[in-house]
């Protein structure tokens, strides 16, 4: 069930009036509900699939447990252990194991020797990646006693279940959920009207900025041996603005109609594009998935402590696993190293922790470096997506030497610059900088009059016939 469908436009209202009006009573009625509700969305997607979200929901609930409950070293670490590799093991075999099985056959045969994979004819379960880190960073926080093991069911099953964040994300911490989940909601009039105006601007990012961009993104990709240098610039560009309305789109959506149950989530996107570095950028970019590398991989390998040889190490580490997070292609792992390379010479200068400081621009000098610092960042950045939306590294690399052969057609490039998308890019664009100090730009001030005009810019533009699901399914 995708966010900007009808079925979830009447989903989301039947289980808001069952949870305020009759399911109400006490926080084991609403949390109920929500599970119920919860896994009825996700099995609108493959109901199969519910028994790997049941069975690890279990797996990290019964694990905790026992982690909490252990006399030695070797009973919680042997418990610790179980989840980690069963977890990550389900994961692996859903989403790994017919890359690695293909690599390893083309290694063979490259060498000589002849080798056919035995590939999984399965598809891969949508939301695996992110409920198993929900129970992966529960836990680990339980063995390193960052937290006490949940005994109610109900509410652990609820922290990992939960239908807004189920499929893609926030990745949420028990820290910060569970006190929520273990506690009764009232009603918030101003949540509910904040919730509401975040879910309209989460569709407007997905409907008509994303969607609007995906149309000329798709055609130029898919056609790169045959496009001048300029329509491949452009395509990178509208893939950029695509998957970033696309994913921080979602991610609005779900903490909006989280906020509509009384339930904040934690923020996952923060104006990444307006970043004057790309440390500064994976501070602002899917915040849930770049904390969680920070404390469970990179913080543990000794992070920015120790020899530069440690710290480049590190850096190599987290961005290498977090593209082979993204998915089971060299792409996204050469789209990590980028990533990596890019950040080396701001780690060498000691200049990664710079720009932590709200961005503000004045009629001087410094505000012209600013902004200059923000297109070098956003065109690396960029340049990065083409790898990450390639199909392979031979595609990837065909589209990069093709914008290099700098052969600009415009009257061929022309047909991919739609003043409409312009305006709305330029529209959209101008006002995530008027409000990159708020938590969105239609709640604060003159609510009713943003909304209604945000909405009618849905009505009028919005891509409704496409049915794009959200690129982050795939993850």
């Amino acid at each position: 069930m995708l966010f900007n469908s009808v079925a979830f436009a009447i989903f989301l209202p039947v289980v808001f009036f069952l949870y305020w009006f009759v399911f109400n009573k006490t926080k084991n009625t609403q949390n109920a509900l929500l599970i119920v509700a919860s896994y009825y969305f996700y099995s609108c997607w493959d109901w199969r699939f519910l028994f790997l979200l049941v069975f690890s929901t279990f797996l990290d609930y019964y694990t905790g447990i026992q982690i909490e409950r252990g006399k030695s070293d070797k009973s919680r670490k042997f418990w610790f252990w179980l989840s980690i590799i069963v977890n990550l093991g389900f994961l692996g075999v859903f989403k790994y194991y017919n890359f690695f099985a293909s690599s390893f056959s083309e290694l063979l045969n490259s060498v000589g020797v002849k080798a056919s994979p035995i590939l999984l004819q399965v598809i891969l379960p949508v939301g695996i990646s992110f409920y198993t880190f929900h129970g992966l960073s529960y836990v680990i926080d339980i063995y390193y006693k960052r937290i006490k093991a949940e005994y109610n069911f109900v509410d652990y099953s609820l922290f990992v279940s939960y239908f807004p964040l189920l499929v893609a994300g926030p990745i949420e911490r028990a820290t910060h959920l569970l006190p929520q989940v273990k506690t009764k909601r009232e009603f918030d009039f101003e949540k509910a009207k904040e919730g509401i105006g975040q879910i309209v601007w989460g569709l407007f990012k997905k409907v008509v900025i994303a969607d609007s961009c995906a149309v000329f993104a798709n055609q130029i990709f898919d056609n790169y041996e045959n496009m001048d240098s300029l329509s491949l610039i452009l395509g990178a560009v509208y893939f950029a603005f695509q998957i970033y309305g696309d994913f921080s789109g979602y991610s609005d959506i779900a903490l909006g109609v989280s906020k509509l149950f009384g339930i904040d989530l934690l923020k996952n996107f923060n104006y990444p594009y307006f970043s004057r570095d790309i440390a500064e950028f994976w501070r602002r970019w899917h915040i849930s998935l770049s904390s969680w590398f920070r404390d469970y991989i990179y913080i543990p390998l000794g992070g920015s402590k120790g020899s530069k040889f440690v710290q480049i190490r590190n850096v190599f580490v987290i961005f290498v696993i977090s593209g082979f997070w993204h998915g089971a292609n060299w792409t996204f792992i050469v789209w990590g190293l980028l990533n990596a390379i890019y950040f080396l010479p701001l780690l060498l200068l000691n200049k990664n922790r710079n720009n932590l400081e709200a961005i503000e621009l004045k009629p001087n000098l410094k505000s012209i470096q600013a902004l200059i610092s923000i297109l070098i960042t956003f065109g690396l950045t960029t340049f990065a997506w083409i790898f990450f939306r390639s199909d392979s590294i031979g595609n990837a690399i065909g589209y990069v030497k093709r914008i290099f052969l700098l052969n600009f057609n415009f009257s061929e490039a022309k047909s991919y610059l739609s003043i409409n998308l312009i305006i709305l890019l330029l529209l959209f664009n101008v006002i995530e900088w008027i409000n990159k100090e708020n938590s969105g730009p239609i709640y604060k001030g003159f609510y009713k009059t943003k909304l209604i005009f945000v909405i009618i810019l849905i009505v009028l533009f919005g891509q409704f016939g496409l049915k794009n699901e959200f690129i982050y399914f795939q993850f």
